[in-house]
């Protein structure tokens, strides 16, 4: 069999890129990262997005796949072994919508959240507490949202984390906090300590800086 031409391109803070790291390392996958300046995009990336231009990007064999969700589907079914999508279609497709759910809503409200100030702040916070507890739901006593082991769902929530980093920049009370969302709280424990996934996640210290200086002016207004 001739050998698999795999490339990523990324950037090392966001998360949706992030998540195709998880993918492909837990399918054992070896792959070329390509770091992006998206403030300078390289000529390869517009040239293999030119519809939306962003990140994340996988190259297979010379043919590319966009948005992240997608990708993570292309990988499963390209690389069929350790799979990350469950086999049930029932489960498979409510796996699909609250990944869905997490980008269209938790995402949104994560964002406002930055910006918000006083009472507004306070809103969106209950907002996104409220969407924690859906995906509560979701867990119930699972040991992940993929059950023994991580899934497509766990990959995609891999937002909760870039959520907490951001609190703690932004000098604000924890969101995710084990008295309010116990089960989540949990799973976010048990995810941080996974070996693959400890892989993917930016080093916090360069994370947190990155936040305070992107947001400074936002916490200085407050």
């Amino acid at each position: 069999m001739a050998e698999e031409e795999v490339k990523l391109f990324g950037t090392w803070v966001s998360p949706f890129s992030r998540r195709i790291e998880v993918a492909l390392k837990l399918k054992g996958v070896q792959y070329e990262y390509i770091e992006e300046d998206l403030t300078n995009k390289s000529p390869a990336l517009l040239n293999y997005n030119p519809v939306n231009k962003q990140i994340p990007v996988l190259v297979h064999n010379g043919k590319p796949v966009a948005e992240s969700l997608v990708i993570m589907e292309y990988i499963d079914e390209t690389w069929k072994h350790n799979p990350i999508l469950p086999a049930d279609p029932y489960e498979r497709a409510m796996a699909r919508f609250w990944a869905k759910y997490i980008d269209e809503k938790f995402c949104a409200a994560a964002r406002k959240i930055v910006v918000a100030k006083g009472e507004e702040q306070k809103g969106e916070i209950d907002e996104i507490q409220q969407q924690m507890k859906n995906l509560e739901g979701e867990l119930k006593e699972k040991k992940f949202f993929g059950g023994e082991s991580l899934g497509f769902l766990d990959i995609a929530a891999n937002i909760i984390i870039w959520l907490v980093v951001g609190q703690e920049a932004l000098g604000m009370d924890q969101i995710l906090n084990e008295e309010k969302l116990p089960v989540l709280h949990g799973w976010l424990h048990r995810l941080l300590d996974d070996a693959v996934f400890k892989e993917c996640v930016p080093p916090k210290d360069r994370h947190l800086d990155l936040f305070k200086v992107k947001f400074g002016s936002s916490i200085a207004s407050k």
